[in-house]
């Protein structure tokens, strides 16, 4: 883990457009702000190697140092011939303009040259993609969406976020933003007329705005909506997953499925896209899926509404997995 000469970096997060499958293997990291995981993905989609490991937070250093003895333990002897290279998806983007980090939750990644940086201590080619585009890749490429030309991939867990693949390559967007449906206002005013809907609107967001949509669709959205009902401040897991729901948690997932369905139906007349695939802890609600597909019509600008929803293949290993196929697949 020396500092060599450096090597070459990736210029972007966008994955390869040859889906020839090289002869290597690939190294994938989930970066979060909790958690990181790392694998080895095969050429074939094969998992060889899994490791998961608390984030360190609050010093830029000490997580390039985690980063780099990871990579170690994934890849301890690399056969330079076939010298693994890393792809990063963790919330947040690669300005266009910089190069560096921006709109980070882990906040000491912010205005960092992470690619460069972490390139330069494990002499490995890196790239980083936002964590939603790197889920939408991996179910576009080998998951519910590998047979669809337009995926629109949803993470709905500690936040929010989305992410668009055209033909298995993601769309990235002159500002890297594509896809960043959890920072769009919910349109209220497009709710039905009959709606009981007794929430107080006017929730702020970390990013400046009011209302987005990940300030109500979000765990954390999830709490706020359940605590104005019951005074109870109950985790989204808490609340969701019980056998038994009472009055409030009905309520609440009504609520929360109601506005869900309200929110993708902006994406299906924005992109069209042929099926959305639900990512993140939220996504393994029973029955949302199905609540979805059977509300958004109402605002869907259509007759009929062929776009499909589905919660992922690959579930938790998603992420991590698109990270890895930031490489040519």
């Amino acid at each position: 883990m020396k500092s060599l000469k450096e090597p070459s970096v990736a210029p972007d997060a966008r994955p390869s457009q040859d889906r020839a499958q090289p002869a290597k293997a690939r190294i994938g990291i989930d970066l979060g702000g909790t958690k990181t995981e790392v694998i080895c993905l095969e050429p074939s989609g094969h998992i060889s190697y899994q490791n998961r490991f608390p984030t360190p937070r609050g010093h830029y250093p000490d997580l390039l140092e985690a980063l780099a003895k990871a990579i170690q333990l994934a890849d301890p002897e690399p056969d330079p011939r076939l010298m693994k290279p890393i792809g990063i998806g963790t919330p947040g983007a690669v300005s266009k303009k910089t190069g560096l980090m921006k709109n980070c939750n882990t906040t000491e990644l912010n205005g960092q040259n992470l690619a460069a940086d972490l390139s330069r201590l494990v002499s490995r080619d890196v790239k980083i993609a936002n964590d939603a585009d790197c889920f939408t890749l991996s179910e576009a490429l080998d998951g519910r969406g590998q047979d669809h030309n337009c995926v629109f991939g949803v993470i709905l867990g500690t936040g929010v976020g989305g992410g668009i693949a055209i033909n298995q390559s993601l769309l990235a967007g002159p500002n890297a933003i594509a896809g960043e449906w959890g920072h769009n206002a919910l349109p209220f005013d497009r709710l039905r007329p009959d709606t009981d809907f007794p929430w107080p609107r006017g929730r702020s967001c970390y990013c400046g705005q009011i209302d987005c949509i990940e300030t109500w669709l979000s765990g954390d959205g999830v709490t706020q909506s359940y605590e104005v009902l019951t005074g109870e401040r109950w985790t989204a897991a808490e609340i969701f997953d019980k056998p038994n729901r009472s009055e409030a948690t009905q309520k609440t997932f009504d609520q929360y499925s109601q506005l869900c369905a309200l929110a993708l139906s902006t994406v299906i007349n924005l992109i069209d896209p042929d099926i959305i695939v639900l990512g993140g802890g939220l996504s393994n609600t029973p029955g949302l899926c199905q609540a979805v597909e059977g509300q958004w019509a109402h605002s869907v600008f259509s007759d009929q509404v062929a776009t499909r929803i589905a919660c992922a293949r690959h579930g938790d290993a998603s992420g991590v997995r698109g990270a890895a196929w930031l490489w040519s697949a």
